[in-house]
């Protein structure tokens, strides 16, 4: 019992802070970063009916904050990808912040603005070196 209520006393904490933050200017786009309930949504959730395991929404929650020092300094984009017949682009993230190495998608839907989608925890960029935790695809992550 105490670590489901730990568990959601975090995402209730979470999701206070995260409808706190509305939008944050990131240095890569020159364009406000929007965080939306979809990008709440996904920390929980990876499609319809699929939740994340609980752990794995844990560590996300915890994660949020780098997730936004990174958007907040981001100059550089490691990550680019296009979904063509659904309009959608996905653009990656990745940093050292706090100890952790984080992958932070931002999502962009036609010409609407961009918003935040995930964090991904010690995502790897090489696989000889890294251990790998999570596969790529950005939409689902």
């Amino acid at each position: 019992m105490p670590k489901q209520t730990t568990y959601h006393q975090l995402r209730n904490l979470t999701h206070k802070k995260y409808k706190s933050i509305g939008k944050i200017h990131c240095p890569y786009f020159r364009k406000q970063v929007y965080f939306t309930s979809q990008g709440f949504w996904h920390l929980i959730y990876t499609g319809r009916n699929k939740s994340r395991d609980k752990r794995n929404q844990q560590l996300r929650f915890k994660l949020l904050k780098q997730a936004i020092k990174v958007i907040k300094t981001t100059t550089t984009l490691q990550e680019y990808q296009k979904i063509p017949w659904k309009n959608i682009y996905f653009y990656g993230f990745i940093a050292i912040v706090d100890g952790w190495k984080i992958k932070v998608i931002v999502k962009k839907r036609g010409k609407g603005k961009l918003t935040f989608w995930s964090v991904i925890p010690n995502w790897t960029t090489n696989k000889k070196r890294d251990r790998l935790l999570h596969k790529g695809n950005m939409e689902t992550d």
